[in-house]
């Protein structure tokens, strides 16, 4: 598994925040001790800015935080200001995606619902070439490519060494979108039956003829993690930017809303017939 800087940066936030609380200490005052302003602690404290490590252990010294759980945070300081594998495509990631790929890099599983699309993780490279070029209709060739081989190397977190449980259901709408034609959607659903047989992966096919459900609104994944300091979040995504979800009420919802899914989907065996007959269509 990937030591990714951003899950780093996470728990440093929260340990960060809670030691302040501990100490009894507003951000105002940790704001005075450094020199700063009240709203770079906020950063700190919201993972919105990765403290250098000086900062944090002028923090801790006023805290009063002791030499071993000092020395913890420090190397967590450390390792939050790393670069992970996805910054050399900084040049084709967005920011608020970037964030999204650090969390899916250290997550222990992926709940997700897709609605019209076959979810990134377990795309072929030319669907994703595809709907990628559909997608951003702006974007260069050079590009997509970068985006594409970007995508790929995310999937070594379902197929690679230490791989992260994927339970995904996918809109009956996705297996009929001709994405790239018809041997492209062929191949592509080919391959999903074949990641399917992973111990780690579960699919559930959404018909269309279910009728109502909850996920209607559109498609999010749930990222969990092992280590109990790394809260759960609920990532949703737009053509402009991503929304990160991590109140207790925000992740139970969407927990209730998969159980919900789940149970109305085509169990995972019956999802397997499903998808081999949309292939014999094609």
């Amino acid at each position: 598994m990937t030591v990714s800087p951003t899950v780093r940066r996470r728990r440093l936030a929260a340990e960060l925040r809670r030691l302040r609380a501990r100490s009894e200490v507003t951000q105002q005052q940790a704001a005075s001790h450094l020199g700063c302003t009240q709203a770079k602690i906020g950063r700190f404290e919201t993972a919105k800015r990765s403290p250098s490590v000086g900062d944090v252990s002028a923090l801790l010294d006023f805290y009063g935080v002791d030499s071993a759980e000092r020395d913890q945070l420090i190397n967590l300081a450390r390792d939050a200001r790393k670069r992970g594998w996805w910054h050399s495509y900084s040049d084709v990631l967005p920011e608020w995606y970037e964030t999204y790929v650090g969390l899916e890099a250290e997550a222990s599983s992926i709940h997700t619902y897709e609605s019209e699309a076959i979810p990134g993780l377990l795309q072929t490279r030319e669907y994703a070439y595809a709907i990628t070029k559909s997608t951003l209709i702006r974007a260069h060739d050079a590009e997509i490519g970068r985006r594409v081989d970007l995508r790929i190397q995310r999937q070594e977190r379902v197929t690679g060494d230490n791989p992260l449980e994927l339970w995904a259901v996918v809109g009956e709408a996705a297996l009929r979108r001709r994405v790239g034609g018809d041997g492209v959607l062929r191949r592509q659903l080919e391959h999903m039956l074949k990641l399917g047989q992973l111990p780690n992966v579960t699919l559930q096919v959404m018909p269309l003829d279910a009728g109502a459900h909850p996920a209607q609104a559109g498609p999010f994944v749930i990222l969990r993690y092992s280590n109990h300091i790394d809260p759960d979040v609920v990532y949703l995504e737009t053509h402009v930017g991503g929304l990160y979800l991590e109140r207790e009420i925000e992740l139970t919802n969407y927990a209730t809303m998969m159980d919900h899914l789940r149970a109305h989907a085509v169990d995972p065996e019956g999802s397997v017939d499903f998808i081999q007959q949309r292939i014999g269509e094609l």
